[in-house]
C-alpha cells in the first residue's frame, strides 16, 4: 500500500525536477539547492515514507518506495520528470526508472551505486535510540546523547534535522525509527526492478567517498549504461552539502544539455 509522501513544490512550467534525499534526510536538507534550481525549473522536493512529514509505514523495500514517488507523480500529474536521488534516494529513483523508464526523462545519482552494501549505521542508530530516551529539552542536550554513539559532528548536526517539539516541549524524533530500523536489511538491498535504465543519467560521486569505487563501475553501467560519471575530488558522501556549487554546477549543465 503506497504512503501519500510529504513534498515541497516550487510550481512552474515545463518538465519537472524531483529531489529525493537519503536515509535519515528530507526535503529540508535540500533548500538551498531548491531554491536555486528553481529559477530554472519546476523542482519537487519529497519526503520519502518514515521520513521529514511524511507518514510512517512499515515496509522500507525500494519496490515500495518507488511505488510511493511514482503515486505522488501520478497525484500531481506529472507524467515525466527529471529525477536526483542522493544515497538510499538514489537507490529510489534508479528503481523507479526501471520499473517505469517511461515516466523519467533522465536520472541524477548522487553517491550511490545500484547494488546490495553492508551494514554500517549502528552506531547512529543507538545514538537516535539514545536521544529518544534522554528526552532533551535543547540542541546541546540531544547533541551530547548523540555524541555517545556518534564521534563525527558533522553527522551529529545532519541527525539533528530530524527533531521537532513533541506536545511536551521537548525535543522528539519525527523519523519512523523503529520502521526505519526494522526496513534496514531492504535499504541496504540493491534497487528493485530489472534490467537496465537507458535514459540519460549523471553519477555523481565523492572523492573521498567509498560509496562508488573504481570496482563498482562495470556493474553501475550494467543497470545504466549512458551514464556519465563525474567525481568531485573534494567531497565525501554528502558531497551536495560539502561541495555545493560544484554539485549545482554539474546538475545545471546536465539539465542544460537535454534542454538544448
Amino acid at each position: 500500500m503506497t504512503v501519500e509522501l510529504n513534498f515541497q513544490d516550487s510550481g512552474g512550467e515545463g518538465t519537472p525536477l524531483i529531489v529525493v534525499h537519503g536515509l535519515l534526510g528530507s526535503a529540508d536538507n535540500w533548500r538551498s539547492h531548491v531554491k536555486q534550481w528553481q529559477e530554472q525549473r519546476r523542482v519537487i522536493a519529497v519526503d520519502l515514507r518514515n521520513h521529514g512529514r511524511s507518514p510512517h509505514a512499515d515496509g522500507m523495500s525500494y519496490g515500495e518506495m518507488a511505488e510511493d514517488l511514482l503515486a505522488l507523480m501520478d497525484r500531481l500529474g506529472i507524467d515525466r520528470a527529471h529525477l536526483l536521488g542522493h544515497s538510499m534516494g538514489g537507490k529510489v529513483v534508479i528503481s523507479l526508472a526501471r520499473m517505469t523508464p517511461q515516466r523519467v526523462a533522465s536520472l541524477i545519482v548522487a553517491d550511490i551505486a545500484p547494488q546490495k552494501y553492508g551494514h554500517g549505521h549502528d552506531a547512529v542508530f543507538a545514538g537516535l535510540r539514545n536521544l529518544q530516551r534522554g528526552r532533551p529539552e535543547n540542541r546541546r542536550e540531544a547533541d551530547a546523547l548523540l555524541a555517545e554513539h556518534v564521534e563525527e559532528r558533522g553527522t551529529r548536526l545532519f541527525l539533528a534535522t530530524n527533531l521537532e517539539r513533541d506536545a511536551e516541549g521537548m525535543l522528539a524524533l519525527r523519523v519512523g525509527l523503529d520502521q526505519i530500523e526494522t526496513g534496514y536489511e531492504e535499504i541496504m538491498q540493491a534497487p528493485a526492478g530489472e534490467g537496465a535504465f537507458d535514459g540519460p543519467v549523471l553519477v555523481l560521486r565523492g572523492g573521498r567517498s567509498h560509496y562508488v569505487p573504481d570496482s563498482a563501475l562495470p556493474a553501475l553501467r550494467e543497470v545504466l549504461p549512458t551514464a556519465e560519471v563525474v567525481t568531485l575530488q573534494d567531497a565525501g558522501h554528502w558531497l551536495h552539502a560539502e561541495q555545493p556549487e560544484a554539485f549545482q554546477a554539474k546538475v545545471n549543465a546536465f539539465l542544460s544539455a537535454l534542454s538544448a
